[in-house]
This record gives structure tokens, C-alpha cells and sequence, in this order.
């Protein structure tokens, strides 16, 4: 049965870009930038499930950030079977696009990069990395053409390319091939989850100050900020909807500290950043049980555990 070594999750680029857009106006730039994100993670999200409904033996590797010879690379999924690692770039491209020689085009005539560049560069450094490891298995990489919308014009039909109309058939196809895995191939995947870096060079975060993002404790259903603290709990006034306190509280921590990494978590941060909502005394109460208390007296703050 398939493995999932290492899930697929949202990246911090994402996440920070959602955050930001709810509590400050952005630009059109940013806009469009955080709606490619999006559409990103919507189409890995599609892959998986295809991914999900074999029954083979799989080792997968989602959202690898690595280097090799200093140089970074980004894998989107990773597959190892038995005999054969697979690369998947994943594109949720939709409308239609067309090469001329080397270059790609949207129907417009707008240029866009060369996926095919990338997807070679990704093999290339992938391979290195291996042979560093001392493993020799061969590779094969695809670009996978997710969304059913996309269509490309003037395509030569050797490219590693996997368009809508035929996801079934290499999924089949895919299915087919020998995926008994052993403790060769999972040392591998935890010799390359090991090496993953969180942070990566190519991370384009929006651009924002304490002071411009909107105050208050956000609905975690509908994203309002007319929350009103009542007994253990918030209520949302805009959709009514009601979330445990500390739940409410320890999230806009997680948002507070991704946005503000260099800043400390204290009693008096956290209420201004809620705006009030919940008493000092509250949140005092939540961080003691939830963080660790570090400093003293006038110079109390508190890290995670």
C-alpha cells in the first residue's frame, strides 16, 4: 500500500498571502500573485487525488525543497517505486497556449515560461543529488496538465508532457509498473525528507507592516473580524458561527508569529493584536497553559513548546 512520507501542505508563502490580503488592501500585482497560489495548490491538490485512488506500493515525497551544488530546486511530487523514480510538475494551467521553437505562449501572445526548462533543470540537480547519495536509480520526470481546460497548440509529441485528455491512461499505465519497495528505498526517502528545506530562496512574500494590518481575532469560517468574545468561546456576528476560545486565541498566535517572526509573544502583543476582544487576563491564562513562560517580571514572553 502506497506511503505518504511526506504529505502535501500549504506552503508558508500561501499561507502569509492569505493572512495579509484579509487584513490589508493589497496590490493588483499581489492579488494576482496570491490567486496563482491558489490555483497552484488547488491542482496538486487534484493530482493527489489520483495519486490516492491507486492501490500500489508507493513511497511519495509532495513539496520538496532541495540543493545540490548550492543551487535550490523544487520538486512537487515525488514517486518512488520499485525500480524507477518519478518527477511531477504539476501545472493548473487553463485556456490556450502554443510553442514557436523554444518558446511557450498564452493565445495572446503573451510569453510564458518554458516549463519544460524548469522540468529539465528539477531532473538534472535531482539526479546529482542522487549519485552524491550513492543511489542509482534512473528518473523519469512529467509535467502533468491537471486542469481539463488546458489546451496547448503546435506541441512536438516526444515531450515528457501528460495532458488532460490522457491522465487516465498514464495513471493506468502507471499502475501497471512493478512498486514492491524496501528499506532501500525508504532510507532514501528519509535521507531526501532530511535534506528538504523550509524556507527557499524563491518564496516572494507580500509586502506589509504591523502597523497596516487590521487588528482583531479573524472568523476561521467566514473571515470577518466582528468577533465578540463570550464566556469560553468567540462568536462571529457576521455568520454566527462559534469557536473555542483558546482555539481562537492560540490561531492568531500561528499568525501573529509567521507574519512577525522577530517579534516576542507577550500578554500585551497578543491582546493589541486581538484588538481587545479577549481580556489580558484570558490570554494570559491561555498562553501560560499553551507556551512556555521565558524571561521574568517586566520582561516575560513565551515561545512555543
Amino acid at each position: 500500500m502506497k506511503k505518504i512520507i511526506k504529505p502535501r501542505v500549504e506552503s508558508i508563502e500561501l499561507v502569509v498571502y492569505r493572512i495579509v490580503k484579509r487584513r490589508m488592501v493589497v496590490s493588483i500585482e499581489e492579488s494576482k500573485h496570491l490567486t496563482r497560489l491558489e490555483k497552484g495548490f488547488e491542482g496538486e491538490l487534484l493530482f493527489d487525488e489520483r495519486i490516492d485512488k491507486s492501490s500500489k506500493e508507493w513511497l511519495i515525497l509532495n513539496d520538496l525543497q532541495l540543493k545540490s551544488n548550492n543551487t535550490e530546486f523544487q520538486i512537487d511530487s515525488f514517486l518512488i517505486t520499485q525500480k524507477t523514480i518519478f518527477l511531477f510538475e504539476i501545472k493548473n494551467y487553463e485556456g490556450d497556449y502554443y510553442i514557436e521553437g523554444d518558446k511557450w505562449y498564452y493565445t495572446n501572445g503573451t510569453e510564458i515560461q518554458n516549463p519544460l526548462t524548469q522540468l529539465e533543470r528539477s531532473e538534472f540537480l535531482i539526479r546529482r543529488l542522487l549519485q552524491e547519495l550513492g543511489y542509482s536509480m534512473p528518473v523519469e520526470s512529467f509535467i502533468i496538465y491537471i486542469n481539463p481546460d488546458f489546451h496547448l497548440y503546435n506541441a512536438p509529441r516526444n515531450l515528457p508532457i501528460v495532458y488532460p485528455t490522457q491522465l487516465n491512461r498514464f495513471f493506468e499505465k502507471l499502475n501497471n509498473i512493478p512498486t514492491k519497495v524496501t528499506e532501500y528505498h525508504k532510507r532514501l526517502a528519509k535521507k531526501l525528507i532530511s535534506l528538504h528545506k523550509d524556507e527557499s530562496t524563491f518564496t516572494k512574500l507580500p509586502k506589509y507592516s504591523y502597523e497596516e494590518l487590521q487588528k482583531g481575532i479573524m472568523c476561521v469560517f467566514c473571515y470577518s473580524f466582528d468577533i465578540i468574545a463570550i464566556k469560553r468561546a468567540v462568536k462571529c456576528k457576521s455568520c454566527d458561527k462559534i469557536e473555542d476560545k483558546t482555539i481562537a486565541i492560540i490561531r492568531s498566535v500561528d499568525e501573529y508569529v509567521l507574519l512577525f517572526p522577530d517579534r516576542k509573544i507577550t500578554t500585551n502583543d497578543i491582546y493589541e493584536w486581538c484588538n481587545g476582544i479577549v481580556s489580558k487576563k484570558s490570554i494570559q491564562r491561555i498562553l501560560i497553559k499553551n507556551f512556555i513562560l521565558k524571561g521574568n517580571a517586566k520582561s516575560t514572553y513565551y515561545i512555543r513548546k
